[in-house]
């Protein structure tokens, strides 16, 4: 019999280091002789990852509304193309971002009708096994994006306001359901970062 996987997703603003972790984390669960999928949303399967592009470097305006369902839409095929087949396998699902990020970015940071996301997240009939938010400082945050080089995704160049109000989404979302999400402060060097979500995942699943 096939032992059911367990599914881990990170979430938090620009600059919390999300990507970096969920790495960190696929390896050391890898390590621990867990079988593990890792992935990210927007995208992780091929439909989603088109979805990706649109959403991320393009340069349409879109209303809060159709931005929200373009989200879920890409999640959706996630889901069903990639991440239920996963954890039907065994597998541990490590995601960079899934629903909670939409209600942060659309939803308190853009306006979008929370009713309408929480209608979209009830009708994925997926939640997380932990979700852990990681919780950087605006200053933090603003130096890590200094750093890294390149273009700015459509996200990322919005102002200090908006990137408020997500952050206090976030905060707002891991009050709300303490039984599945677990907050980190993320203003540490990586390996602290790491040690403090590895902690966690000892104190809430069994790995």
């Amino acid at each position: 019999m096939v032992q059911a996987g367990r599914f881990i997703t990170l979430e938090g603003g620009e600059g919390a280091g999300k990507s970096t972790q969920t790495g960190l984390l696929a390896q050391a669960l890898c390590d621990l002789g867990r079988p593990v999928l890792r992935t990210r949303e927007p995208g992780g399967s091929p439909g989603s990852e088109l979805l990706r592009g649109i959403l991320l470097g393009g340069t349409i305006e879109w209303s809060a509304q159709a931005e929200t369902l373009l989200h879920f839409a890409a999640r959706a095929e996630h889901v069903a193309k990639t991440i239920r087949p996963a954890l039907a396998a065994g597998m541990w699902v490590v995601c960079d971002r899934f629903y909670d990020s939409t209600l942060a970015y659309q939803g308190y940071g853009q306006g979008a009708d929370l009713d309408l996301i929480a209608a979209q997240i009830g009708l994925l009939g997926l939640v997380p096994d932990l979700t852990l938010v990681l919780n950087v400082s605006a200053p933090v945050a603003a130096e890590r994006l200094a750093g890294r080089g390149g273009a700015s995704d459509r996200y990322e160049r919005r102002d200090a306001d908006f990137h408020a109000r997500v952050n206090e989404g976030f905060r707002r979302i891991a009050a709300a359901d303490p039984a599945r999400c677990a907050v980190v402060d993320a203003d540490m060097d990586l390996q602290t970062v790491h040690g403090r979500i590895m902690r966690a995942i000892g104190e809430r699943l069994a790995v």
